[in-house]
C-alpha cells in the first residue's frame, strides 16, 4: 500500500458488500487485468490524505465511489455528474508482496484493511450509520435510486415496472417511490424480493415465473405499458420484456450487468 500521493486517500476499510460485478470480474466478463483486488460497495474511515485534498480528512467516515468526478466537462457543468466523461481513480497502483501491480475493481479494490483511491472517491456520511448499510449506497443503491431519478427520470404520477429486484431493483422501486411514481410494478422469481419491494414503495408485485410480465404489465397499466421500465437483471430475455412492457413513448432503462456466457 503506498502512502496517498496528490488528491489521494488511503481509507480503512469498515465493510464491504459482495456485488454480483465482483464474480463478473473473477470470471473476466469485463476485462482481463488481472490480477484484480476485488470489492467496491465499501464504507471507511479515511486514515491518510495527500497533497491537495480538501474535500475529506483523516478520520472522516466516507464512503467510497466508483470514479472521482471531474466538474468540468460538459456533463458536469450541465449538471449531470453521473454522465461525467473524465471520471478518474487514485494514480498509483497497490501491489502484492513481490511488486506486482493489482488493478482494484471500479478503481476501489476493497477487499483488503486499507485502500487506496482517489480522495473525490470519498463522499462523507454520518458516522452514526453502520457501515454496513451504509456501503451499499455506493453502489446498489446509487445504481438503483440513479436509474429511477436521473435515468429514467421518474415524475409525480408515473407508472414504474422494475424487472429484477435485487439490491439494484429494490433500489430502483424505493427511488420510483421517491420520485412520486403512482404505480410501482415489480418483478421477480423469489417471493423473499417481491416482499422487500413492497416494503420500498411496490404497489403491486409479479412473480415472473407464474405470469405473461409483458402482458401483465399491460393490464396493470390500462393496457398502455408502464412510463419507464427499469431492467435489473442483465439477460436477453429480461431485455426484451422491457421493451415490450413500456408505453409507446415510454423509456426503458438497463441497469442489469451482463451476466458472461
Amino acid at each position: 500500500m503506498p502512502d496517498a500521493g496528490p488528491g489521494e486517500a488511503v481509507v480503512k476499510v469498515q465493510a464491504c458488500g459482495v456485488c454480483h460485478t465482483d464474480l463478473h470480474y473473477r470470471e473476466g466478463g469485463i476485462n482481463d487485468e488481472f490480477p484484480f483486488l476485488l470489492g467496491h460497495e465499501a464504507a471507511g474511515i479515511v486514515e491518510s490524505v495527500g497533497e491537495g485534498v480538501t474535500e475529506v480528512a483523516p478520520g472522516d467516515f466516507v464512503i467510497l465511489n466508483w470514479r472521482a468526478v471531474c466538474h468540468e466537462c460538459r456533463a458536469c457543468r450541465r449538471g449531470r455528474p453521473w454522465y461525467c466523461f473524465n471520471t478518474h481513480n487514485a494514480k498509483q497502483p497497490m501491489t502484492l508482496t513481490d511488486g506486482t501491480a493489482l488493478t482494484p475493481a471500479l478503481g476501489i479494490g476493497a477487499f483488503a484493511e486499507k485502500t487506496l483511491v482517489a480522495a473525490g472517491q470519498c463522499t462523507k456520511v454520518d458516522p452514526s450509520a453502520s457501515p454496513a448499510a451504509a456501503g451499499l449506497l455506493g453502489c446498489g443503491v446509487m445504481a438503483g435510486i440513479g436509474a429511477a431519478l436521473n435515468t429514467g427520470n421518474v415524475q409525480r404520477g408515473d407508472s414504474v415496472a422494475v424487472i429484477g429486484c435485487g439490491g439494484v431493483g429494490a433500489a430502483s422501486v424505493a427511488g420510483a417511490r421517491l420520485a412520486g411514481a403512482a404505480k410501482i410494478i415489480a418483478v421477480d422469481l423469489d417471493e423473499r424480493k417481491l416482499e422487500w419491494a413492497r416494503s420500498l414503495g411496490a404497489t403491486h408485485t409479479l412473480h415472473a415465473g407464474s405470469v405473461d410480465v409483458v402482458e401483465a404489465i399491460r393490464e396493470l397499466t390500462d393496457g398502455n405499458g408502464a412510463d419507464v421500465v427499469i431492467e435489473a437483471v442483465g439477460r436477453p430475455e429480461t431485455y426484451q420484456q422491457a421493451f415490450y412492457a413500456r408505453d409507446l413513448a415510454g423509456t426503458v432503462v438497463l441497469v442489469g450487468v451482463p451476466t458472461p456466457r
